[in-house]
């Protein structure tokens, strides 16, 4: 007995946490490269509205800092600990929404922030992404072969439609609400080896786009706003001076870049012509200055920074651990393809950001903290030390 206690304790000293370098430092590059091109976006027009070309720029730097620590933070809790609070994170989630009601910040034509301090802003949105992803991980982990039944699967993906509803209704944000439900769907999916039922709700969802497209091209909408858009992206020089403007100047950006770019900050189509050119459409932005080469290679650094979350996914010690990573790359996943099918003009304008990259405090700070909760998770796998 003496001697298997000596192996034992042998053992465990040449363990080790795992910690991922390259995943960390592919997260400060696309921090890096944000608020490079945050600047180049923005620059002309701070300088027109404040008085100060960096003043984008510098608000930036403080969220991502802010991000940063958050990310520390979470890396050092021990991810498990979160496992206990799965309906104080519900909670938080359905409050923050409710609290845009009476005290919502409105600003371009939407009341979708809260202010906290110093001039900054909160989007209840980013909150309840964070939060599902919490509240789907114990509810996956906990049913463990009962998400392979159609009872399973449609409690799973029950959880996030109270909130993507109230996303919807309150702050008029139809692309978080998606987002939302689209992060439990690839969760529920990932979690359940039975894939015909993701197939058949797929083709039903195509079904319903396309129906939805033939009553936008039939022009049978009556005026609705959501139609109007699918209108849009049917025939964007239709509406070359309305809702087509902002798709169209994308695409000269995107058209204008060639292969290599025009070069770091010599976009024209930032200057008074592109809306919204730091944040939404600032891939656009890129493509016109650093061309479909720098466009390519941003979209790699998501590719292998999913890659790696993987990795983390698959040597997770529980199915707690796994559902969170997963959920996580479910949100960066899906956020930036949005975002480049957007501004490419493949999807209908949905006002998406580009993960780490788009003007955004909130974006950027819970992004960060999701990014803690994958660390906190590598940080639990066990490795032999050399």
């Amino acid at each position: 007995m003496a001697e298997i206690k000596d192996i034992t304790e042998a053992r465990k000293k040449i363990l080790g946490n795992y910690f991922d370098y390259s995943m960390l430092f592919m997260v400060i590059f696309l921090l890096g490269f944000g608020l490079l091109m945050v600047y180049s976006a923005s620059s002309y027009t701070s300088e027109q509205s404040y008085g100060d070309a960096a003043y984008y720029l510098k608000r930036q730097f403080i969220a991502d800092v802010l991000g940063i620590i958050a990310m520390f933070v979470v890396m050092f809790i021990p991810y498990k600990f979160w496992s206990k609070f799965p309906i104080a994170a519900y909670a938080i989630s359905i409050v923050s929404i409710i609290l845009i009601i009476p005290f919502g910040i409105e600003s371009h034509g939407a009341k979708r922030w809260l202010k906290v301090a110093f001039g900054f802003n909160v989007q209840p949105a980013e909150i309840a992404k964070l939060c599902m992803i919490v509240v789907l991980a114990v509810v996956v982990a906990k049913m463990g072969k009962g998400i392979r039944a159609w009872k399973g699967f449609f409690v799973a993906i029950g959880w996030s439609l109270p909130i993507a509803a109230l996303i919807r209704l309150i702050t008029n944000n139809m692309s978080s609400a998606l987002i939302v439900v689209g992060i439990a769907f690839l969760m529920v999916f990932v979690a359940s080896p039975d894939y015909k039922k993701f197939i058949l709700m797929v083709l039903a969802g195509a079904a319903l786009f396309a129906v939805l497209v033939l009553v936008a091209r039939a022009g049978m909408s009556n005026g609705n706003f959501r139609f109007g858009r699918l209108a849009v992206w049917l025939d964007p020089e239709s509406q070359a001076q309305g809702q087509g403007f902002q798709v169209l100047q994308g695409l000269y950006a995107i058209g204008s870049g060639g292969i290599f770019g025009k070069g770091l900050g010599e976009s024209m189509q930032k200057i008074n012509y592109l809306p919204e050119a730091q944040n939404d459409m600032i891939f656009s932005v890129v493509c016109e200055e650093l061309g479909i080469f720098g466009a390519f290679g941003i979209m790699l650094i998501f590719l292998l920074l999913l890659w790696r979350m993987m990795i983390v996914a698959q040597n997770a010690k529980d199915s707690f651990g796994l559902m969170l990573v997963v959920g996580v790359m479910a949100h960066i996943a899906i956020q930036v393809m949005l975002n480049i099918a957007v501004v490419s003009n493949s999807i209908p304008n949905t006002g998406v950001s580009l993960p780490f990259i788009s003007y955004g405090g909130s974006s950027v700070l819970f992004l960060m903290a999701e990014i803690g909760l994958v660390f906190s998770v590598a940080r639990g796998i066990e490795v032999s030390q050399s």
